[in-house]
């Protein structure tokens, strides 16, 4: 029996209250289905390479028409080009700098125990929220956020390998031994956890279709095309071998400090890439295959949930968004994986398809931040307060208009932060130890309309450029340095003040006679009841009285 059936047969409630009662009810109900629902996509190391944003290669067609019914940004970037700290970033609204977690195994709650995630917020708010795949960052140490979730959040438990060749030979490293980098095998698409993931999301939207007065923000993370590249065959078989485009620029950018680059060290964690030096033609193609056939095997999964929303009838009152957590590597500059500063580290895909609003592509510089205040107030939410993020609620109206002039992001390494300005046509990266004066900097300049590869650093060429971007820079607050992961030990006990004995010798002796009595000696004493056990040890010759000698040597 539904809520209104009851209201008719409930006989208890009086026939004069009855009319005003059954208003107000159907009020809250209709003010309840009138919020719009959130389905957020989080995809892992997804870049732009798809066919939407231009690659002529990508068989991504499911994201493709999520873009036209939406708004698509061209210029949006991570805040930091790894998992955990992109992630916080997203459900924080804060960047890394200011909570000051760079790192995988440290929760954000260490930091800042007190944030209210984006779930939480629209949790707080009357929503339904619920977590399924890869959100939070979950491993290495770190963990899911329960306080985050109204239920319990769900992972897929399916092998990573389908082939038993994929594991022959394993690699053992600190996170754990791995098999090879990539895997082509004929299997069903649910044998892989993003199969599974697709399943349960669509159930989880038929579920939420039978209760259309309860509100709802689900986020379904797919973790392809993360490593290592696996998807089934039939994907792979997109993609000819011989049409796989190669990098176009090997080396490093020309004046670029050393340690802003990487040598791939999680790509060369998997057993058959060489732990040192470049990679050859053949395994290069490969990566780069694996890359496109998991990034289509992804795409397929998410047209299993964008078809259930379509089915379940909530689509026109939904808001989609299809986010990635930050770019990938694929071999130029000789860089693999992410974790730089660089353009194809740090820039993602984004796209927010919302009810009654815009579509078509923008040019407007955002950052992950942002989402958290533009999901609130395309939500009809009150702004919250707090965050380091700018809702860029009226570039998904108007997808001409614009909320920033630059973003920011940063990455560290050898003990020193990469701090990033990026606005439409320039990079700024200031490189030095968090606290330190920005007179200790070194950096980074790239112009993306002479250079878009990123081959030469600009910084001593275009001194007027670098002032003006530093001069941004400045406004912000200064970088946190890390947060310590490690759990607090107690603190040792404070050492006792050291005591001058001639002072204390002196400050006894009030008769001024050069000798203190007992009665003398026992003021002040911090122990009264076992100090005068100790004045006979101190009077060495037996005399009844303590000379400064027998007082300063004993004491001590």
């Amino acid at each position: 029996m539904g809520w209104l059936d009851a209201f008719i047969f409930d006989r208890s409630i009086s026939p004069m209250l009855r009319p005003a009662l059954l208003l107000f009810a159907l009020g809250s109900t209709l003010f309840a289905a009138s919020k719009p629902n959130v389905l957020l996509i989080c995809v892992d190391d997804l870049k732009p390479l798809i066919g939407s944003y231009g690659d002529p290669l990508a068989k991504t067609p499911n994201i493709d028409r999520l873009a036209k019914r939406g708004v698509q940004f061209d210029a949006a970037y991570c805040n930091q080009a790894v998992c955990s700290p992109s992630r916080n970033s997203l459900m924080t609204g804060l960047r890394p700098q200011t909570i000051g977690i760079y790192d995988l195994p440290t929760n954000f709650r260490k930091a800042v125990p007190d944030a209210i995630t984006v779930a939480q917020y629209f949790r707080a708010n009357g929503y339904r929220t619920e977590a399924m795949g890869k959100i939070m960052h979950k491993g290495h140490g770190n963990v899911e956020d329960a306080a985050s979730w109204t239920v319990p959040h769900w992972l897929p438990k399916a092998s990573t390998y389908a082939l038993p060749g994929s594991t022959e030979v394993k690699r053992s490293g600190k996170n754990g031994d791995r098999g090879t980098a990539t895997e082509n095998a004929d299997v069903a698409d649910d044998f892989y956890g993003d199969g599974q993931l697709a399943i349960h999301a669509v159930e989880r939207l038929e579920n939420a279709a039978q209760k259309p007065g309860e509100p709802f923000f689900i986020a379904v993370g797919f973790i392809r095309p993360h490593l290592p590249f696996i998807a089934p065959q039939k994907y792979w078989d997109l993609y000819p071998s011989a049409d796989i485009p190669m990098p176009k620029v090997t080396t490093i950018p020309e004046g670029a400090p050393e340690y802003a680059g990487q040598f791939g060290g999680e790509l060369r964690q998997y057993s058959d890439i060489p732990e040192k030096g470049d990679l050859d033609d053949d395994l290069t193609r490969r990566l780069i295959h694996g890359y496109y056939a998991a990034t289509s095997y992804m795409d397929a999964q998410l047209g299993l949930v964008l078809d259930a929303l379509d089915k379940s009838g909530l689509a026109d009152n939904t808001i989609i968004v299809l986010w990635g957590d930050h770019g990938w590597h694929l071999g130029d500059h000789r860089f693999w994986c992410k974790h730089t500063n660089y353009e194809q580290a740090a820039r993602i895909p984004l796209i927010v398809a919302a009810p009654g609003k815009a579509v078509g592509k923008t040019s407007a510089l955002v950052e992950t931040v942002d989402l958290y205040p533009t999901l609130a107030e395309l939500a009809g939410l009150p702004a919250p307060q707090g965050l380091d993020g700018v809702s860029f609620a009226k570039v998904v109206a108007d997808p001409a208009a614009k909320t920033r002039d630059s973003i920011t992001h940063v990455y560290p390494r050898n003990g020193l932060l990469g701090r990033a300005i990026r606005t439409a046509r320039y990079r700024m990266v200031e490189w030095k130890k968090p606290g330190d004066s920005a007179e200790t900097a070194e950096f980074e300049l790239y112009d993306y309309e002479t250079d878009p590869l990123e081959t030469k650093n600009l910084a001593k060429d275009k001194p007027e450029v670098l002032a003006e971007l530093r001069g941004i820079l400045a406004r912000q607050p200064e970088a946190k340095p890390q947060v310590s992961s490690k759990p607090a030990t107690a603190k040792a006990a404070p050492k006792k003040p050291k005591v001058d004995r001639n002072v204390a010798f002196d400050k006894r002796d009030t008769n001024k006679d050069g000798q203190l009595s007992k009665e003398e000696f026992l003021i002040n004493q911090p122990d009264p009841e076992e100090a005068p056990k100790r004045f006979p040890t101190f009077d060495k010759d037996g005399n009844g009285t303590l000379s400064r000698e027998e007082y300063v040597k004993s004491g001590k």
